[in-house]
This record gives structure tokens, C-alpha cells and sequence, in this order.
């Protein structure tokens, strides 16, 4: 593998334990998000189905996120948080999957998990 291609693939892996590490520091997402879209341009293509595949993680854990604050108040928002740490650590941990397997990410535009 070359080492723009290692470097790459270190990228993308980072962006993914950035994103989980969001469930603790929430900034850190934000920062995974805006690396993924810097560098999903001079990515190679199989790698740039990941990067796809982690900002729309990114924007739907946002909204899923600001439903839970929503409706937190009703008592349902602390299931719908719980629902979002356990799906952002699947769809991370799914992805980190593919990628070390040094495939592109199968379906980069689901909702759910693969």
C-alpha cells in the first residue's frame, strides 16, 4: 500500500474515534466532520465512500441529538440519546470494520447501520 493510502486510511480511522469520542466530548465531532470533508476530495475512491458514509453520520446523529434535547422534557429524549450512542458506535465500529479490511464502505448513504 502506499504511503498516501496509509496515510489516508489513518485519516479516515481517526475521524471514526473522533465521532465516538463525541458521545463524551461533544466538539469532537465537529472537528471529525470538517476532516472528512477536507480531505474526502484527495481521497482514493474506496476511501471516499467512508468519508461519505461519516459526515452523513455526523448530520443525522446532530439531529438525532437535538430531538433527544427536544423531547427530553417529555421523557422519551433519554431513549432517543441512548438509541444515538448505541447507533453511532455501530455505525463507527462497522465502518472501522471495512476499513481495515481495505474496503470501500458498502452502502455510504444508509440510515441505519450497514
Amino acid at each position: 500500500m502506499a504511503d498516501n493510502d496509509q496515510s489516508s486510511q489513518s485519516t479516515v480511522k481517526v475521524v471514526y474515534l473522533l465521532m465516538m469520542v463525541n458521545i463524551i466530548i461533544q466538539f469532537l465531532g465537529i472537528i471529525g466532520v470538517i476532516i472528512a470533508y477536507v480531505h474526502r476530495g484527495d481521497a482514493p475512491e474506496w476511501l471516499k465512500s467512508h468519508y461519505q458514509f461519516q459526515i452523513r453520520t455526523f448530520w443525522i446523529g446532530l439531529v438525532m441529538m437535538l430531538l433527544g434535547a427536544f423531547f427530553w422534557v417529555m421523557g422519551i429524549g433519554m431513549l432517543i440519546l441512548i438509541f444515538w450512542v448505541v447507533w453511532l458506535v455501530m455505525r463507527c465500529v462497522k465502518g472501522m470494520k471495512y476499513l481495515d479490511q481495505h474496503q470501500p464502505h458498502p452502502n455510504p448513504t444508509t440510515w441505519l447501520f450497514t
